[in-house]
């Protein structure tokens, strides 16, 4: 690889690191990958149910919301259940208004819990909030907990707001109202988290977020962040939005601010369509890491879009096919057969991109398009070994690219050979 090529991926800011659970949060490690249940959390087995389904799409943090004394008293029902099926996901608890509350009232959800996100606009007002966030910090503190203080545009504490808007009316050339509103995002996680360490938390314990629904707003807040301190921060857009639009909104936010070595853990928060999975926003973010090139989860598929020369739709099946397939199978191969998240494989509709492409990937099939011969060579490691036809196509492809895994990923790693 040339030093050229060697520069494509960012460097990433440099942060302390923390660890929720088991996980390491910034310090270099791994961007991670977390996303959020919609279960009522005091209905144990549905919570338990999403979180485990959660987790094994790949959630490497899982966040529930714990607002009521009867969401609380589930936490350690909901740790057992998930410890039953084998699913060891860090669990964080999305705490508002009475978070001081309930995990002095359970000390049991205090300690199930392995992170705490609070929001400063949340915590309460004037005095009283100040008295609310120290119980906060200090239960955190007992029980060795971090904390996200997560800024939310939505629910920015009004003083902090107060404060800047006053500063701007003074000024020799005063900020629009967006600029100051941003500002005041900033200040708000910067002087709550400045608080926390007053008070005992150690620096190493606390993550920062500043989320908002607007994709320049976010990139602006975050690059302000990211300037003006060293703790790791999640990205997130909130309120993203349902289908297309919330998946293209969250991609353009974050990956810029990925591009520039901001972000140590992620969510997209996509509304999910009526009846809609949950694990969709997982692998979003997983996709925006591995596309970006900066994590690998599942081996990834490149398929052309189809033209005219690609009336059959057979192309696009088997590519879905395959695809499923992989994801499908990647619990149980990420166990069996280290690094083959790295997989590339190629599923093309016709002779004029088709070889090529499939000859870049590990293992491709240049399928047939309108006119060219009912033939499909498939090419491993650059190399044509063998042309499928007739009506088993799909099955044998998929059957080479087992093969290709077993003996690539699998004893004759060591050696670099796959035949």
């Amino acid at each position: 690889m040339t030093s050229t090529e060697e520069s494509v991926l960012p460097a990433r800011r440099l942060s302390r690191q923390v660890f929720v659970g088991s996980v390491p949060v910034g310090g270099g490690a791994p961007i991670v990958v977390q996303s959020m249940t919609n279960t009522d959390t005091a209905d144990v087995n549905a919570t338990v149910d999403q979180v485990a389904s959660l987790a094994r799409a790949g959630s490497e943090l899982v966040r529930i919301t714990v607002n009521t004394a009867a969401a609380a008293a589930a936490v350690p029902a909901i740790r057992e259940g998930l410890e039953r099926l084998g699913v060891h996901v860090p669990l964080v608890g999305d705490f508002h208004f009475n978070g001081h509350k309930l995990l002095a009232d359970f000390p049991d959800c205090a300690r199930m819990l392995d992170k705490y996100r609070i929001n400063p606009g949340n915590v309460g007002k004037g005095k009283r909030g100040d008295e609310q966030f120290a119980r906060l910090v200090e239960l955190a503190c007992r029980y060795d907990k971090p904390i996200r203080i997560g800024v939310n545009w939505g629910s920015l504490d009004q003083e902090v707001l107060a404060r800047h808007m006053d500063d701007n009316a003074r000024a020799a050339s005063p900020r629009s109202g967006q600029a100051v509103m941003r500002a005041a995002l900033v200040s708000s996680a910067l002087e709550s988290a400045a608080l926390a360490e007053s008070q005992g938390l150690p620096g190493n314990r606390i993550v920062l977020s500043c989320k908002v629904s607007g994709v320049q707003d976010l990139i602006l807040v975050y690059r302000d962040l990211a300037a003006r301190c060293d703790y790791p921060l999640h990205l997130g857009l909130t309120e993203a939005g349902m289908g297309t639009k919330g998946v293209v909104a969250s991609t353009a936010a974050m990956a810029i601010l990925l591009q520039e070595g901001i972000g140590d853990t992620l969510r997209v928060s996509l509304t999910p369509e009526p009846g809609g999975d949950r694990t969709r926003e997982v692998v979003v973010a997983q996709e925006i890491l591995q596309t970006m090139g900066l994590r690998a989860f599942t081996p990834m598929v490149t398929a052309c879009p189809g033209c005219g020369r690609t009336t059959s739709t057979y192309f696009q099946e088997l590519a879905s096919r395959i695809q499923k397939y992989l994801r499908d199978s990647m619990p149980e191969w990420r166990k069996a057969y280290p690094g083959v998240e790295s997989l590339q494989v190629a599923v093309m509709g016709c002779v004029v991109n088709g070889p090529g492409e499939s000859k870049l990937a590990h293992i491709g099939i240049s399928l047939p398009g309108s006119g060219e011969r009912p033939v499909a060579p498939v090419y491993v490691d650059g190399e044509k070994t063998v042309t499928l036809k007739g009506d088993f196509i799909a099955e044998e492809f998929q059957a080479l690219v087992d093969d290709y895994v077993r003996r690539r990923y699998g004893a004759t790693q060591g050696n670099g050979s796959v035949g």
